[in-house]
C-alpha cells in the first residue's frame, strides 16, 4: 500500500504536530539564552552536581540514537527481511535523535559556539575529545547508508554501508559510556561494565521509540502492523529490557562487593531520599518489570496498544535510570583521600542536592520536542512510512499460507 497524498484531517494533523512541536522546541530555546545570560546561578546545579536534568535527556537521546538503528542493522547486517522496509525511518531517527540529544548537551553547557574550538582542536587525550570524532562520523555514516537505501543506484553498496554504519555506532556508544567509565573520581561512575551496559540500554531505549514511532505512523496512516512482527518485535524488546537488567544487577552487586563503594550503594539504593525511590520505582518497577509484564502476559500484548504502552514504560524508566546514575552520582561526596577524614568549609563530605530549575525542565523537553518535529517533517517530506509486503514476510517466515 503506497500512501500518494494526504486528506485535509491528516493535512491539519500535520501542522498541529507542526505547530505543538514548535512550541516546546522554542521554549527550550529561550530557556537556554535565559540561563546563557544569567548564569547557572538561575538552575538547581551547584559545584557538586554540575550535569543536572538536560544532560539525563541528552545522553538518553544520543545513546537511543544508536540503539534505534539497531533495527536498520538486524534487516541489514543480519539478513532479516521483514526488518528492511523499517530500515529508512530506523535510520531516519537515529540522525534526528543524536542531534536533537547533541542541542541540550551543547545549549546546556554554555557558549555552544565554544564547540567550534573542541571541533578545530581536538584533544585526543580525553575521551571528550574522541566524541568529536565519533558524532559527526555517525551522522556522516547513517546518511551514507540512507542514500544506498533510498536511492536504487545505489542499492548495491547498502549492506556494506550498513554494517559500517552498525560497527561505528557499537563504537559511539562505548565512547558515551566511557565518558563516565574513565571518571576515576567518582565512585558511581569508574567501571569497565559501563561501556557494554550502555550498548544494551541504547538496544532497549532505542527499540521503544522506534515502537512508538511506527505506531504513531501506523496510527496516522489508519494502517495496523501484522501481529506476527509485532510479537517478534516485542519479544526482542523483552529481550533487550531483561539484558539491561541484568547488566545493572551485576554492576550494583560489582561495587557492593568492593568495601570502598559500600556506602556509595547504601546511598543509592538505601538512603538517598529520591535516588532509591526513582531507581526502584522508576526503573525497576515501570521501567523494568512492568513492561515485561505487558509484554509477556498472553492475554495482554495482543491487545491494542499494550507494546506501545510497555515501549513508553521503558523510556520512562530509562529516564530514571540515568537520573540516578549521573545525578546521584554527582550526589555523593568525593573521595578526595582515602582513608583520610577531610574537613573543611567547602561541603567536603556533605550529600550534595539538586532540584531542577524550570529553566531546565524546558531545556529538556526541548530535546523531544526538536525530535519531534524533525521525526513529522521527515516522515511528511520523505515518507519513510514502513510498509510491508505480503510476499516477503510469507518468504521470511513470518506469515503461513
Amino acid at each position: 500500500m503506497k500512501i500518494e497524498q494526504y486528506t485535509p484531517a491528516e493535512e491539519r494533523l500535520f501542522y498541529i504536530l507542526l505547530a505543538l512541536g514548535g512550541l516546546v522546541s522554542a521554549l527550550g530555546l529561550a530557556a537556554a539564552y535565559y540561563m546563557e545570560h544569567s548564569g547557572h546561578v538561575v538552575t538547581g546545579m551547584t559545584n557538586q552536581v554540575f550535569w543536572g536534568l538536560p544532560h539525563v535527556f541528552g545522553i538518553f537521546l544520543i545513546v537511543a540514537a544508536s540503539g534505534v538503528l539497531n533495527v536498520a542493522s538486524i534487516g541489514s547486517v543480519f539478513g532479516k527481511k521483514a526488518y528492511k522496509p523499517r530500515a529508512p525511518l530506523s535510520g531516519l531517527l537515529a540522525i534526528i535523535m543524536l542531534a536533537a540529544g547533541l542541542a541540550i548537551i551543547m545549549l546546556d553547557l554554555g557558549r555552544a559556539d565554544r564547540v567550534l574550538i573542541a571541533a578545530t582542536h581536538v584533544n585526543l587525550t580525553s575521551v571528550f575529545g574522541w566524541n568529536m570524532i565519533l558524532y559527526p562520523v555517525f551522522f556522516g555514516l547513517v546518511g551514507l547508508y540512507l542514500w544506498t537505501l533510498m536511492d536504487r543506484r545505489m542499492n548495491a553498496y547498502y549492506k556494506a554501508a550498513g554494517f559500517s554504519a552498525f560497527i561505528w555506532r557499537l563504537v559511539m556508544t562505548t565512547g558515551t559510556g566511557s565518558i563516565f567509565g574513565f571518571v576515576v573520581a567518582r565512585q558511581a561512575y569508574q567501571s569497565a561494565i559501563l561501556a557494554p551496559m550502555f550498548i544494551i540500554m541504547s538496544f532497549a531505549w532505542g527499540l521503544a521509540v522506534f515502537l512508538l514511532v511506527q505506531r504513531s505512523m501506523y496510527a496516522w496512516n489508519n494502517m495496523e502492523l501484522n501481529p506476527a512482527l509485532r510479537q517478534r518485535l516485542k519479544n526482542l524488546l523483552g529481550t533487550f529490557i531483561t539484558a539491561v537488567l541484568y547488566f545493572v544487577i551485576v554492576y550494583h552487586l560489582t561495587n557492593i562487593y568492593y568495601a570502598k563503594e559500600t556506602a556509595f550503594e547504601h546511598f543509592i539504593l538505601v538512603s538517598g531520599g529520591v535516588y532509591p525511590l526513582l531507581f526502584w520505582g522508576g526503573y525497576v518497577v515501570v521501567g523494568t518489570l512492568l513492561p515485561l509484564f505487558l509484554l509477556y502476559h498472553p492475554a495482554i500484548w495482543q491487545k491494542s496498544g499494550a507494546v506501545s504502552f510497555a515501549a513508553a514504560l521503558t523510556i520512562i524508566g530509562g529516564l530514571c535510570q540515568l537520573y540516578v546514575f549521573i545525578i546521584g552520582g554527582q550526589a555523593f561526596p568525593l573521595e578526595m583521600f582515602p582513608g583520610m577524614e577531610v574537613t573543611s568549609t567547602f561541603f567536603d563530605g556533605a550529600i550534595g542536592t539538586y532540584v531542577p530549575s524550570v529553566p531546565e525542565i524546558l531545556l529538556s523537553l526541548s530535546g523531544i520536542g526538536i525530535g519531534f518535529t524533525l521525526t513529522v517533517i521527515g516522515v511528511r517530506v520523505l515518507r519513510f512510512l514502513p510498509q510491508d509486503d505480503v510476499a516477503m514476510l510469507k518468504d521470511a517466515g513470518y506469515l503461513h499460507d
